[in-house]
């Protein structure tokens, strides 16, 4: 009886009923918003995406060409390669900050934390689901993930030793398991959210619903995770389907769908908490029903079986879902991706070269007018090289070759003006890696790279803040919960690290190239300049160049000492040249205090002589005269003696101000003897 009971299927209770007609009715809503106002656009942004023609993105009705061109592809695939360069370009693309409080009175190893979650991150190919997700919104405009945790089993070869005999060791494999947590991209065709909200925290709910394998949910069932319900295979949706195909597979398939966000928290039967519930509200109110909610999973399979139902079991009671917008739509969840920004002008790229083929069709495909009474009873016409034609008269007369005028040139060319066109829209380069709008000189092309860069920066930073930091927060609380033995419960700070794009990266190389030009190779920056051009390199080996530079550029203690006993020399030799100085100076004062004294003493001198040789000798008979002419000569005499003073005062003068020079230079020394002493 024991074995019968076991076998049996779990029956769905009451709450059972009411939480999968809640979730699913919302559901059912939030699936009618998105199908009436995205879900067209989607389908046709991925047909464009892959190049798929389909009769409904027809340009006009009497269209026969099916080409769809790349344009809109290479402008995804540039953006996308250009953001994927930026997160992991530079190796790794997130920090810890170095605040963290000791664990348990022990240092926690930041770095060595951070080694751990990137090998984790590694095993788990994070790097792989990040690069489908920033795809996704490129093509749609929003990136969204799923985060799941698992145990996973993993096999390491081992050696044991054989009991019994010391000699000899069996080899082969130990089992052991590891918790793994990793994001599932989500394909916003198959992503619901609450209207209302503008982000995944804001909306009431969000739900995932896809097709996944009948054996994924039995062997869910067998470990525990999912209720043990009578579960069949579910009918096509070709809107939930990864991609459009012809046909597509339906066997073995089940329509999943899981819920996460609030719930009536009396609906929850293992919630202890339903026992204190308190009404606020009467039952016939519409609040009564969205009253005392909680956090929840909910996972319903084929639209009405519950295989799961619990509150959030997360310590954090975060929901394990993220997304960011490509481009920014204010106070909107959705955003908007490349495709969107391209869609009118490959429409009309599309309708200029559809309608170019089509023209080919009539002006070069051989076409004849016949006379059918002239042709044989029965004959087939159709012109082919090689073939003969049976008439009945002159076939000048009764075959005529014609076409419906020629193929307009215009065509291609204006299909390239509106690539031109589509690439500005997208803010990408085209094929060549130039940049198709701007001049092409030195000035030019600056200015059109660094509006490229500020295009794809808006894009990295809402990546960094809507899903890189939180992503990393998320999977760090979950390794803390699940592994706390590897990863102990502190409060971390993730800092993004990924800040530059290949494009970038080689604008700012022309920089410090252009900046080493100007400086020249003896500027006292260079290692600065060249540590710069090293971290924007793809280099493999650029952080062992790194470490050598940071080498080189350390002070050599051989090359110090020798240049403090360089500095004591230097010391020592402008000491005695202050000496020789100080003493030529004293002297040179000396001389000049003496020449000052005798040449205001030398006017009087000359004077007194003067007025003394004029009083003697006088001849009898003509002393005045004589005295006259004497008082003349030597009022000459005083003059001529006056100039040579003052001519002697102006170099005594200038040989004062030398003097003062010299004294400055003799107070510069000294500074200069006082700096050297000090070690300056």
């Amino acid at each position: 009886m024991a074995e019968l009971e076991q076998n049996e299927y779990q029956e769905p209770t009451e709450n059972d009923k009411e939480i999968t007609a809640f979730v699913t009715d919302h559901c059912d809503r939030w699936r009618d918003y998105r199908n009436t106002n995205f879900m067209t656009a989607y389908l046709e942004y991925e047909r464009i995406f892959r190049g798929e023609w389909a009769s409904e993105d027809k340009t006009r009705e009497s269209e026969r060409s099916r080409i769809v061109t790349p344009a809109t592809q290479q402008a995804v695939e540039t953006r996308h390669a250009e953001i994927m360069e930026a997160i992991f370009g530079q190796g790794d693309f997130f920090d810890i900050k170095d605040d963290l409080r000791d664990v348990n009175g022990n240092p926690l190893d930041v770095e060595a934390l951070k080694a751990q979650m990137m090998e984790d991150f590694k095993v788990d190919k994070i790097r792989k689901s990040i690069d489908q997700i920033e795809l996704m919104a490129e093509i749609y405009g929003t990136g969204i993930g799923e985060i799941i945790v698992k145990t996973e089993q993993i096999f390491e070869p081992a050696t044991q030793q054989i009991p019994g005999d010391m000699g000899q060791a069996a080899i082969g494999v130990v089992e052991k398991s590891r918790i793994a947590v990793k994001i599932i991209p989500v394909n916003p065709k198959n992503f619901l959210f609450d209207p209302n909200g503008t982000s995944i925290d804001d909306c009431m709910g969000v739900a995932v619903e896809k097709y996944v394998g009948i054996h994924k949910v039995v062997q869910g069932m067998e470990l525990g995770i999912y209720r043990k319900v009578d579960l069949g295979t579910a009918s096509e949706d070709t809107d939930l389907e990864p991609t459009q195909e012809v046909t597509q597979y339906r066997d073995q398939k089940v329509r999943l769908l899981t819920y996460y966000g609030l719930v009536p928290k009396e609906y929850l039967d293992n919630l202890e908490e339903n026992k204190e519930v308190v009404e606020l509200f009467p039952e016939s109110s519409v609040a009564d029903d969205y009253s005392n909610m909680v956090e929840a999973i909910v996972v319903i399979a084929n639209e009405g079986v519950l295989l799961k139902a619990e509150a959030n079991p997360y310590m954090m009671k975060d929901r394990p879902i993220i997304s960011y917008q490509d481009d920014t739509v204010p106070n909107c969840l959705l955003g908007r991706g490349t495709v969107e920004k391209s869609y009118n002008m490959q429409k009309a790229i599309d309708a200029q070269v559809r309608s170019h083929l089509d023209s080919l069709a009539l002006t070069t495909s051989p076409m004849m007018g016949l006379d059918a009474t002239r042709l044989p009873r029965g004959a087939k016409f159709e012109v082919k090289p090689g073939k003969a034609f049976m008439v009945n008269g002159n076939p000048a007369e009764i075959l005529y070759p014609f076409k419906f005028g020629e193929t307009s040139l215009n065509n291609m060319a204006t299909a390239k003006d509106f690539e031109r066109m589509l690439l500005q829209a997208t803010g990408t380069m085209d094929s060549q890696g130039m940049v198709s709008q701007g001049n092409r000189d030195g000035a030019g092309m600056s200015m059109a790279v660094a509006t490229i860069i500020k295009k794809y920066k808006r894009t990295l930073v809402n990546f960094q803040e809507d899903f890189l930091i939180p992503f990393i927060q998320k999977a760090a609380f979950r390794f803390m919960q699940f592994d706390p033995e590897r990863y102990p419960s502190v409060d971390m700070r993730f800092i993004p690290t990924a800040t530059l794009g290949i494009i970038a990266r080689e604008y700012e190389q022309q920089q410090f190239i252009g900046l080493l030009q100007t400086l020249g190779p003896n500027t006292p920056v260079l290692p600065l300049i060249l540590k710069g051009i090293l971290n924007n390199s793809s280099l493999t080996n650029r952080f062992e160049l790194i470490a050598a530079l940071d080498q080189m550029s350390q002070p050599n203690p051989e090359a110090q000492q020798l240049q403090q006993a360089q500095q004591q020399l230097a010391l020592q030799a402008a000491q005695a040249a202050i000496a020789v100085d100080t003493t030529q100076a004293e002297q040179n004062r000396a001389e000049a205090t003496k020449l000052m004294t005798e040449t205001q003493l030398m006017p009087q001198e000359t004077q007194a002589k003067i007025l003394a040789s004029t009083t003697k000798n006088l001849p009898q008979g003509n002393e005045s005269n004589e005295f006259d002419k004497r008082v003349k000569i030597a009022e000459l005499m005083l003059k001529e003696a006056d100039m040579k003073n003052k001519s002697k005062i102006v170099e005594l003068q200038m040989a004062e101000k030398r003097n003062k020079v010299a004294g400055m230079e003799e107070d510069f020394l000294d500074q200069l003897t006082k700096e050297l002493s000090n070690g300056r």
